[in-house]
C-alpha cells in the first residue's frame, strides 16, 4: 500500500501537537489539551480531531503511514517532579557518595548560599550498595570482585521493592568485566527489574558523569519502558505496519526499544527538534544564525543554531543532575501562557515559574483556575480574541481574566487593570529576554547577528516585544509554528551515538591505529543497528567527535571532525582542530604542550526523505484579510489603540500587513508592534522586519 502520510506528535506541558503531513508539502497542524496522568489520551483525542476535520481515520493514517513520530515530555516531567523509580546503586565500595558529593560542585549563583537546599538523590543512600573491587587507571584489577557483596545488595534491593538498578564501578570503562559479572548476579536474582550498566550506557571516563548518567537513566527507564509500550501497542492495534519512532535529546530519531532502554536520551525529547525545523524553513532565506524561541502554556524553550548546526552540549548539570550524554542545548524557563502572576514580600510583581498549566489552567479558561496568568494577561491587552483559541474551540472568559488580574495584581498595587496586565506581560518578557542571553551572549554570539524564529502557540504574541528588547531586526514565524517541534521531527533523522574511552596522547606510539580501530568498532555496531533497522550504506552518515585537552589539563573540550582515516601524516589534523577549538572557546592555544585524547565518540545518521516545502497560493492584498479592529495596549500607560485585526487563513503570498496588528491564526496569534512590518511569503513562513 502506498503511504500517504507522515505524523509528528509532540506532546507538552498544556497542548499535544499533531503535524500530520503529505510528501507534496501538504501539511496540517492540530492541538488538543495534553493529559499528564494519562499520555496516551491526549493522543486518542488527538488522532480523533484528525478524523474529525480532515476526514482520515486513525486506522486510515496509521496503516497508511511511513513514519509516525513521537516527542515526549514524560521522562523530564518525572524527573522534575521525582516521580522516577525506586533506583538502588551497587558502587565500588568506598564510592557510595560520590553522587552526592557531586565534586564539590554548587550550582552557579548558590555557591555562597547556606540556605541552598540540596540536590534531591535519586537514589537514597540506604539503597546505595559498595562492593569490595578495584580496577585502576590502566585497566589492572587490583581487588576482585566480591560477588556476595553484589547478592547482598540483590537481597536488600529485594526487600525494599526496588524497581530499578545500577551497576557502576571505578574505571569499568577500561575493564567492564566486573560490571558484566555483577549484571549477570543481578538478573539471576532480580528479574523483573530494569538493569542499567554505566560502561554499557555510557562509557565515558569519569566516574561521576558516567554515575549520575547511569541512576538518571535508571531512574526514568521503568516510566519510559511503559509509556512506549503503551503507544507501541496503541499504534499497532491501529494497523501500523512500521514501528513508533521517538524522538531523542540528541536531535534524531529512535526505535522505542532504544528509548525504553536509554531513556536518558529521552529527556528533552520535545524542544530538541526545534532546531531542525527552524534551519529547515529559514532556508529560503539562507539564514543560518537562528535563535528558536518556543512559548507554550507551561514553559519556554530557546535553542540556538550557528552556521546551520544546533547548539549540543555534554556532560551538563540539568535539573540539577549531571548528564554526560550529547543533548541539544535548551534553555528551559517557567515563562509560558501559564505562568502565574503574583507579588513578592517586598511587594514586587513577579511572574512564574509557577505554572497553571491545562489543569485548572489560566483563569480566562474558566476551568476553576482563579490566579492571573500571561494568557489572561494577552487577554485583557486585547492581544488574543476573545472569542477563544484553537480557531474558537478553547473559549476564553475575559471578565474571569480581568477579575484575576485586578483582586490580585491591579488593586494590591493600586494599578489600573491595564497597566497591571501590562507589567505581567513586560516582566515575562524580561525572563524570556534573559534566557536567550544565556544562549546567545554568554556563549560568546550577538543576538543581533541572528534572526529569531517564532515557535508554540504564545510566542507570537510576545515575539516582536521580545526582538525590540533584544535587539532582533529580523523574525520568521512558520504558518506551522505552533506546532514547530512536531514538524521538526517529521524532517529529522534517525540518529544514535556510540562512545568509548581513549586515554591516549596524540604522540604515544601507534596512537593512529588505536583511535581508528575505536571508531571502526563503534562504527560497526551503529551501521549494524541501521541496517536492521531498514538503511543501506548511501542512507548513511557519519561524524565523529574526540574529547581532547593539553597533558595537565582538568577539562577537556570537545572537538567534532569528519570520519576520514587516522593515520600518522593525519594526526596533524586532529591536532590542529583541537588547537582551534581551544582558541575559539578560550581565546588562546598551547602549540607547544603535549595533547592527549580522553574519549571518543561517533554519531550515526540514517538519512530519512524529508516531505515537501509547504507552498503558499500568491494573495490579493491584506485587505480582503481584515476581519475588523479590537482596542490592543501597546505600551505601559496602559493606553488602548483601535487596532485591525486579520484573518491569517486569509492572506496569500506576497501580502503585506504594516503594524500596529494583530494577525491571528488558528492555532496562534501574532501581534505586531507598531514599529514593525510583516510579509507572508510562498513557503507559508511570516516575515516581520523593523521598520526603519
Amino acid at each position: 500500500m502506498a503511504q500517504k502520510y507522515r505524523l509528528g506528535i509532540d506532546a507538552g506541558g498544556t497542548f499535544t501537537d499533531f503535524i500530520l503531513s503529505k510528501p507534496d508539502g501538504d501539511v496540517q497542524i492540530f492541538k488538543v489539551l495534553s493529559t499528564p496522568h494519562e499520555p496516551t489520551e491526549a493522543i486518542k483525542n488527538g488522532l480523533a480531531e484528525i478524523e474529525a476535520r480532515a476526514g482520515v481515520t486513525a486506522t486510515e493514517l496509521v496503516s497508511q503511514s511511513d513514519l509516525c513520530i513521537n516527542g515526549t515530555t514524560v521522562g523530564l516531567n518525572a524527573l522534575i517532579t521525582h516521580n522516577g523509580a525506586k533506583t538502588g546503586l551497587i558502587c565500588t565500595r568506598g564510592h557510595e557518595d560520590s553522587i552526592e558529593i557531586r565534586l564539590g560542585h554548587k550550582e552557579d549563583g548558590y555557591r555562597y548560599d547556606p540556605h541552598y537546599p540540596p540536590a534531591v538523590m535519586l537514589s537514597p543512600r540506604y539503597l546505595r550498595k559498595g562492593v569490595d573491587e578495584r580496577v585502576i587507571s590502566t585497566g589492572e584489577v587490583r581487588i576482585p570482585m566480591n560477588e556476595d557483596d553484589v547478592r547482598a545488595a540483590c537481597e536488600l534491593f529485594k526487600k525494599e521493592a526496588v524497581e530499578s538498578v545500577v551497576i557502576s564501578f571505578v574505571w569499568s570503562v577500561l575493564h567492564p568485566e566486573h560490571e558484566q559479572r555483577a549484571a549477570e548476579i543481578v538478573r539471576e536474582m532480580l528479574p523483573d527489574v530494569h538493569l542499567t550498566v554505566g560502561s554499557k550506557l555510557y562509557p565515558q571516563v569519569r566516574e561521576y558523569t558516567r554515575t549520575s548518567t547511569a541512576l538518571v537513566n535508571a531512574y526514568l527507564a521503568p516510566i519510559l519502558q511503559k509509556y512506549v509500550g503503551a503507544i507501541d501497542a496503541y499504534f499497532q492495534s491501529l494497523g501500523a505496519d512500521k514501528p513508533v519512532r521517538f524522538f531523542q535529546s540528541n536531535g534524531g530519531l529512535a526505535l522505542g526499544s532504544t528509548v525504553a532502554e536509554q531513556a536518558v536520551y529521552a529527556i528533552n525529547s520535545g524542544p530538541a527538534s526545534a532546531p531542525q525545523a527552524a534551519t529547515f524553513i529559514a532556508e529560503p532565506w539562507k539564514d543560518e544564525n537562528i535563535i528558536t524561541i518556543d512559548m507554550g502554556g507551561t514553559s519556554f524553550d530557546i535553542t540556538l543554531a550557528h552556521e546551520g548546526k544546533a547548539n549540543l552540549n555534554k556532560n551538563i548539570d540539568f535539573l540539577r543532575y549531571r548528564i554526560g550524554i550529547p543533548m541539544i542545548q535548551v534553555e528551559t524557563l517557567g515563562a509560558g501562557g501559564g505562568s502565574i502572576g503574583w507579588i513578592d514580600q517586598m511587594g514586587l510583581l513577579q511572574m512564574g515559574p509557577q505554572s497553571a498549566g491545562s489543569e485548572p489552567g489560566p483563569a480566562c479558561y474558566g476551568k476553576g483556575g482563579e490566579l492571573p496568568t500571561t494568557t489572561d494577561a494577552n487577554l485583557v491587552l486585547g492581544y488574543l480574541s476573545p472569542k477563544g483559541l484553537v480557531g474558537g474551540r478553547l473559549e476564553l472568559d475575559q471578565d474571569k481574566a480581568s477579575n484575576a488580574i485586578k483582586s490580585k495584581i491591579a488593586d494590591p498595587l493600586d494599578l489600573t487593570l491595564e497597566r497591571a496586565a501590562y507589567g505581567m506581560f513586560t516582566i515575562v518578557n524580561n525572563n524570556m529576554v534573559n534566557g536567550i542571553r544565556r544562549v546567545s551572549v554568554e556563549r560568546g554570539y550577538d543576538p543581533r547577528d541572528f534572526v529569531l524564529m517564532g515557535a508554540g502557540g504564545a510566542t507570537g504574541a510576545h515575539i516582536t516585544a521580545l526582538a525590540n528588547e533584544i535587539g532582533i531586526n529580523r523574525i520568521l514565524i512558520s504558518k506551522l509554528a505552533s506546532g514547530l517541534c512536531a514538524y521538526g521531527q517529521i524532517i529529522s533523522d534517525v540518529k544514535y551515538n556510540f562512545m568509548a574511552p581513549a586515554p591516549y596522547r596524540l604522540d604515544s606510539e601507534n596512537v593512529a591505529n588505536k583511535l581508528q580501530g575505536l571508531f571502526d568498532g563503534l562504527e560497526h555496531k551503529g551501521n549494524d543497528q541501521l541496517a536492521k533497522d531498514g538503511f543501506t550504506e548511501k542512507d548513511i552518515h557519519i561524524t565523529r567527535t574526540l574529547d581532547m585537552r593539553y597533558t595537565g589539563q582538568v577539562h577537556e573540550c570537545t572537538v567534532e571532525v569528519d570520519a576520514f582515516d587516522i593515520t600518522a601524516e593525519s594526526l596533524k589534523s586532529l591536532e590542529e582542530a583541537f588547537h582551534a577549538r581551544h582558541e575559539e572557546l578560550y581565546m588562546y592555544s598551547e602549540r607547544h604542550s603535549a595533547i592527549e585524547v580522553v574519549n571518543v565518540e561517533s554519531t550515526i545518521i540514517g538519512k530519512i526523505d524529508r516531505p515537501e516545502r509547504m507552498k503558499q497560493a500568491k494573495g490579493s492584498g491584506a485587505d480582503s484579510a481584515k476581519t475588523g479592529t479590537r482596542q490592543v495596549v501597546f505600551s505601559s500607560d496602559g493606553a488602548r489603540i483601535e487596532t485591525p485585526i486579520y484573518d491569517g487563513s486569509k492572506l496569500g503570498a506576497g501580502d503585506h500587513i504594516e503594524g500596529p496588528a494583530v494577525l491571528e491564526e488558528e492555532t496562534t496569534t501574532i501581534v505586531i508592534d507598531p514599529q514593525w512590518k510583516l510579509t507572508l511569503s510562498d513557503s507559508a513562513v511570516y516575515e516581520l522586519v523593523k521598520k526603519n
